[in-house]
């Protein structure tokens, strides 16, 4: 699917290359679309055509965050409040990049003020 050129322009070769989507938010659409269900890391995987080597990593990063529960060998959405603040927060950051382009991180590092280690140096 063709997409802008702006949006070309605008996106991280990460974002163009996952077709828009990181491998969190993939794992988190799809355990979101199946909340009454747990499933094994190869289910998940599958689902969401997630590298192998990634798989595990994504899940161990969302059960930090509260945002997937982690029994035995199955995995499923994690607590309401946890996923509906990252809900909010997803959908707003999407809905600010389509209107206003991604934030570029070379350009923030370019701007940021470097921390002032000296104390008390006068």
């Amino acid at each position: 699917m063709p997409i802008d050129i702006e949006t070309f322009e605008s996106s991280s070769d990460d974002r163009l290359r996952s077709g828009g989507e990181t491998n969190a938010e993939r794992v988190m659409r799809f355990l979101s679309a199946n909340p009454d269900k747990a499933f094994t890391q190869s289910e998940i995987r599958d689902a969401t055509e997630v590298k192998a080597g990634s798989i595990s990593v994504v899940l161990s990063r969302l059960e930090d965050r509260d945002l997937v529960r982690h029994k035995g060998n199955y995995w499923a959405l994690g607590d309401d409040d946890a996923v509906a603040a990252y809900a909010g927060v997803s959908e707003s950051t999407r809905a600010a990049n389509e209107r206003l382009g991604e934030e570029d991180m070379a350009e923030w590092l370019e701007h940021a003020v470097e921390e002032d280690n000296s104390e008390g140096d006068e």
